[in-house]
């Protein structure tokens, strides 16, 4: 049965714009096939290769990848964890074999050790990315794995035009690849892989996968 948790910090949260905005688009098929779905499938294809059985998504929106770690993984246990109320009333109404957590992403409703992945597939420019980071270490069992997709340019010249087009929606963050590497590694994680979207998609998608392992 679906579960839903709400925030323990923090009584004045920020309004969440991807609610009013980013849900009129979000969950339309062009978008998702066009723009999510790829990036989706290489997250979903790291995870079936690691085997993993306790798995937060964090920043799942309206739950469509979560719910395909649940259908198609079938791990223990999956939870979605959003900021935005509305977007987790439709990842409800999705599935209700997902744990759906209503918290920011710098304060997770978890205890420490509590699953052994953590992914996050288009939403980690939104966080503050330090805090974030020690927040996955911190929930994660010894040895698990964080899987991050987020789009990272080459130069910080990149970062900021991807960041300024994104303003409607909030405040945006787009680490180089070479700031992902290093914040990951300073937050206590051994990068394992990156990976590009390969062919054409390459020319237009600056989106990497990051998998690290916890290293302490």
């Amino acid at each position: 049965m679906s579960q839903r948790h709400t925030p323990y910090a923090s009584s004045k949260e920020p309004l969440d714009n991807r609610s009013s905005i980013g849900n009129q688009v979000y969950d339309t098929e062009l978008v998702q096939r066009v723009v999510y779905h790829p990036i989706q499938d290489r997250v979903v294809e790291h995870l079936r290769r690691a085997g993993r059985r306790r798995v937060l998504d964090v920043g799942c929106g309206t739950g469509i990848l979560a719910t395909r770690i649940r259908d198609e993984l079938e791990p223990d246990v999956v939870y979605g964890c959003d900021l935005s109320a509305g977007m987790l009333a439709q990842a409800e109404a999705r599935s209700s074999g997902v744990h759906w957590l209503n918290s920011r992403a710098e304060c997770l409703p978890l205890r420490a050790g509590a699953v052994d992945t953590v992914v996050s597939s288009a939403a980690f420019h939104f966080f503050d990315q330090r805090a974030a980071l020690a927040e996955f270490h911190r929930v994660l069992s010894p040895g698990g794995f964080i899987v991050i997709a987020v789009p990272s340019p080459f130069t910080p010249a990149g970062s900021q035009i991807l960041a300024s087009g994104m303003r409607p929606l909030g405040t945006a963050r787009f680490p180089t690849q070479g700031e992902m590497r290093r914040q990951v590694e300073a937050s206590g994680f051994t990068v394992v892989t990156r990976d590009r979207a390969g062919g054409l998609r390459r020319v237009v998608d600056p989106t990497v996968v990051t998998v690290a392992v916890r290293s302490d």
